[in-house]
């Protein structure tokens, strides 16, 4: 009986060590299974050595992809573009090109045009080349370029060029006919000096397209603010009013300048007084004789606050509502025929509008038919101006960036949020009091 009972304990406590025993075996199966891998598979999948490195200097995205197509790695261009969303390849064609690419180890490239993100009832694409490479055993590598920018650039050219050859040919071919109408009338004097005359106005009118081609190449291709300064909003006035003196004093157009005294702007002297000189040319050009001209500068408040504005005001005709936005296209005119009277070229107002965005401002116009025009230039403070583009520079310095691990970008923290709620289009339109209450 003794016996029995003994053999039954030790059956007992060993049922109870092999259940204890189990258990423990099914927890740490359970870890394990449930643990991130750290085997020798998950080793292949780190980026070879200075890879990293290399990527992180190129201009372009970078998206490292693992043998089940989830991202690895990514720079914070490619999060940036929406390329990579959740820790996935967002776009389905970079997806198949890279899958692609996993089978059969060959390099390949495509170009599409992707709708950007968080741009609603918005229809501009988003152009873009990407290029897959296999990247050791299982990863794959892709690299994508942002065409967006060059493919707008190309198009402006292009038009550049069209509107270019026409806008020379017209006073080339002026120049031509008057000269052999003067060969014609060698024995007439006053059809000579007539015609020499006329020769004289289309030899200073293609001179001055050339010119202002000219300034509007370095505009567009010069960092204006690498040669930046201090600048008195007082000096910038006084040397658009002289420019223009001779021409108002034919007219007997009265140039009266006015608003908050001892303002400064931080930029380019000789760029921010050629882009104030046109607004005020402009006015005076298309205004009615023995009428008044106003120039202003003051603080802004409401909406544009911590930025000077600059308003030029005229009496003129006014600009109808369908010609406002356009007229800072190059070669825009509203009335042909009248700039060719006034000797305008078209070009005037695109070189304010790009000379305000280089120095991070804008133009505005406010007009109404038979009450004139104010075209106003709004540049930031001096304080402001400054760190703008030493953040630009930095971030220029900073190339594409190091790459990141999907976590280190968490969906909500979609960098392109704080554009998304902001206003894209044409310029906005408004007045500026300060300027009209230097007008009778």
């Amino acid at each position: 009986m003794d016996v029995n009972a003994a053999v039954a304990a030790v059956a007992a406590v060993a049922g109870v060590c092999t259940g204890v025993i189990a258990m423990l075996a099914f927890r740490l199966s359970e870890r394990e299974r449930t643990r991130p891998l750290r085997n020798p598979q998950q080793t292949e999948q780190n980026l070879p050595p200075g890879v990293d490195t290399v990527l992180s200097v190129l201009r372009s995205s970078a998206v490292v992809l693992d043998e089940s197509d989830a991202v690895l790695k990514a720079s914070s261009a490619a999060y940036a573009l929406g390329l990579v969303r959740g820790g996935r390849l967002a776009v389905e064609p970079m997806l198949k090109m890279a899958r692609d690419t996993r089978r059969d180890g060959e390099i390949r490239q495509l170009e599409l045009d992707l709708p950007r993100r968080n741009r609603p009832g918005r229809t501009d694409l988003l152009a873009v080349s990407a290029r897959s490479a296999p990247l050791g055993a299982r990863l794959v590598l892709l690299l994508v370029e942002d065409l967006t920018e060059a493919r707008r650039i190309e198009a402006v050219r292009r038009d550049f060029v069209a509107n270019v050859s026409h806008e020379l040919k017209t006073p080339a071919g002026a120049l031509s006919l008057l000269s052999e109408a003067v060969l014609d009338a060698a024995e007439d004097p006053e059809a000579v000096t007539r015609f020499a005359g006329r020769m004289q106005n289309e030899a200073t009118r293609l001179t001055n397209l050339i010119q202002e081609l000219i300034d509007l190449s370095r505009v567009q291709d010069n960092d204006m603010l690498s040669q930046a300064e201090l600048v008195s909003v007082d000096e910038l006035v006084t040397e658009a009013i002289d420019r223009c003196r001779q021409q108002a004093d034919g007219k007997q157009i009265t140039i009266a300048s006015g608003g908050t005294a001892d303002l400064s702007v931080w930029g380019n002297r000789g760029q921010l007084a050629a882009a104030l000189g046109n607004l005020v040319e402009n006015a005076v050009n298309y205004s009615p004789p023995h009428t008044r001209v106003a120039i202003a500068g003051s603080r802004a408040s409401g909406p544009g606050r911590g930025q000077i504005e600059i308003a030029v005001t005229d009496q003129g005709l006014g600009i109808p509502e369908t010609d406002r936005e356009r007229v800072f296209e190059r070669f825009y005119r509203v009335d042909p025929a009248r700039s060719r009277a006034t000797g305008g070229t078209g070009l005037g107002l695109a070189i304010v509008k790009h000379v305000a965005a280089s120095h991070g401002g804008e133009v505005l116009v406010w007009s109404a038919e038979g009450e004139g025009s104010t075209f106003t230039l709004r540049l930031p403070e001096p304080g402001s101006a400054r760190e703008r583009h030493l953040a630009v520079q930095r971030d220029l310095d900073g190339l594409g960036g190091t790459l990141h691990e999907p976590a280190e970008f968490p969906e909500s923290d979609d960098p392109e949020n704080s554009e998304a709620e902001r206003p894209a289009g044409a310029h906005p339109t408004r007045t500026n009091e300060t300027a009209r209450e230097v007008l009778p």
